[in-house]
């Protein structure tokens, strides 16, 4: 008989679902399989198939109870994952509709063709970042096994061209650099980056969503202000959301204390507020950046970059917390000459999500490159251990960010809610979890990538900021490729560095930004290009 408001009985439903050639073939391979009927709102069914025991969920059915009409149906993975399910505006509602996909790629790359060297390397780079796009599609479709294996080309070419980039030029080789040309004149330039900046944060208030990891971000923080247990006993629609370091949560109680936390997972403004303002940290420090390195157009050509950017969008309209990483890095190399501010910094992104632990080593060494890098003429004589005072600042910090966890957790309960839970979680998001039998190599790429982060700390690489860069994209890049879950919302993690790396190689790093114009017209109209450099065009 139907339960009262639905047309369908259970018996109705299950008959359905039994016949449904998909589950019959997973149910083969499960002898002793049995299913369930639960109401699903709004009328609908869920049938669900378990093995034997009832350990394993390994089939799933969702029926519109007026029609009788099968709506979907999973098996494998995708009854575990519902985000491998394609739902449309999963992550960032609309920000992936090619209506905004599309002309925001476009944008991306204008500014920085180069019609008179239509072979640029650069032009390359810049399309290998938006190849990306690619995977995003059949990721949106709940194609998992084509859309994880076309992420790892791009992450390998990134990681190569970044080992090449942070190498030390040969002798007299910053004089034939090709100079960076600049489609559009910096002062329209930066009206683009406050245009597109507007449109971000509309988009963000009026048509994004908060995911889980930014829902986690807001508990964290309520915890922390209530004096509670910041691990553990999370709600049970975000139960592994204590997967961070303490500073994951930590970063949002000034959101929570602002806009409040009705305890439920609802539109959630706090999360809403704390993504709209890394996003703008992350605009700021790449301006400050390309100043330091180049000039104010070289920052304003990052801040666009970033704006421009659709995976920055995508993760800006998902309210994730990771561009917290990305800010906490850029700061790093942004005092990259105050060992005490690296030491902070390096703290702080490590003990957010944990992957920037593998720049330490880098970053404390940071002086020994830059010295290696000088003649014995500009090397000072007597100074102060830098290491010394990177790692004290480094420790002060940890231990500092660390007391709202520790006042409340063991260190083996923080272990085993972040890194044990971490490691032992199976991710159809990966090449090793999606097709399995690949653990010595991917335990080949995860060593090869600690080898890496130590190796890129002691060998001589290119020197400057654009040098630190590169080396750090590429230690960040390496570790990616070894993980058992990657997402999109990653490639935020290092996709500054790369365009820092790529940009702020051009030319002459001591010379100053000279417009550049066609041949003829040079003496009679302003530039329409800007070139990064000193080199002639």
């Amino acid at each position: 008989m139907p339960p009262q408001g639905y047309r369908l009985s259970s018996d109705e439903v299950l008959a359905i679902a039994d016949a449904l050639a998909k589950m019959r073939a997973v149910r083969a391979q499960y002898p002793g399989s049995y299913g369930g009927a639960y109401l699903s709102y709004p009328a609908r069914w869920q049938v669900s198939y378990f093995s034997r025991e009832g350990r394993k969920e390994i089939g799933q059915v969702i029926i519109a109870d007026e029609t009788g009409r099968v709506l979907e149906q999973w098996t494998g993975f995708q009854v575990a994952w519902s985000m491998a399910r394609g739902y449309p505006g999963a992550f960032g509602r609309h920000v992936d509709a090619l209506y905004i996909w599309l002309p925001l790629c476009l944008l991306f790359m204008f500014p920085f063709v180069d019609l008179r060297r239509p072979l640029s390397l650069l032009h390359l780079d810049l399309l290998v970042l938006l190849s990306f796009s690619v995977s995003l599609a059949f990721f949106n479709h709940a194609h998992i096994y084509a859309s994880v294996p076309l992420a790892y080309p791009p992450l390998i070419y990134l990681l190569v061209r970044m080992l090449v980039l942070m190498r030390p030029e040969r002798a007299g080789g910053a004089g034939r650099r090709a100079r960076l040309r600049v489609n559009v004149p910096t002062p329209w330039l930066a009206v683009g980056v406050v245009f597109l900046l507007g449109f971000r944060i509309g988009l963000n208030l009026t048509d994004s969503n908060v995911i889980d990891v930014g829902y986690a971000g807001v508990i964290g923080a309520q915890r922390i202000v209530d004096g509670r247990a910041l691990y553990g006993s999370y709600p049970a629609n975000n139960e592994h959301g204590d997967t961070y370091g303490p500073v994951a949560y930590e970063a949002y109680v000034p959101f929570e204390q602002i806009f409040g936390f009705s305890g439920t997972w609802d539109d959630l403004p706090a999360a809403h507020a704390a993504a709209v303002v890394f996003d703008l940290l992350a605009v700021a420090l790449l301006f400050l950046l390309g100043r330091r390195v180049r000039g104010p157009a070289l920052g304003t050509a990052l801040a666009y970059a970033w704006v421009a950017y659709p995976f920055t969008l995508f993760t800006l309209d998902s309210n994730s917390n990771d561009v917290l990483v990305t800010i906490l890095v850029l700061a790093a190399i942004l005092f990259a000459s105050s060992p005490p501010a690296r030491g902070l910094f390096a703290a702080l992104a490590s003990l957010s999500k944990f992957a920037p632990v593998a720049l330490v080593p880098l970053l404390a060494t940071y002086e020994l490159s830059e010295r290696r890098a000088a003649g014995p003429a500009e090397r000072p004589r007597r100074r102060p251990s830098a290491l010394a005072l990177f790692l004290a600042a480094l420790l002060a910090t940890a231990a500092l960010v660390s007391i709202p966890a520790l006042g409340h957790d063991s260190l083996h309960t923080i272990y085993e809610r972040t890194i044990a839970y971490q490691a032992d979680r199976g991710s159809p998001f990966s090449v090793w979890g999606l097709y399995g039998d690949l653990g010595g190599l991917q335990l080949a790429v995860q060593i090869a990538a600690v080898v890496l982060a130590g190796a890129v700390a002691f060998v001589r690489r290119r020197p400057g900021i654009a040098g630190l860069a590169a080396a750090c994209a590429a230690v960040m890049i390496a570790v990616q490729l070894g993980v058992d879950h990657w997402f999109y919302l990653y490639i935020p993690w290092f996709f500054p560095l790369v365009m820092l790396a790529l940009l702020g190689r051009s030319g002459d790093p001591q010379a100053p930004l000279t417009a550049v114009a066609s041949g003829a017209a040079r003496s009679i109209r302003p530039a329409s290009a800007v070139g990064i450099g000193s080199a002639p065009p």
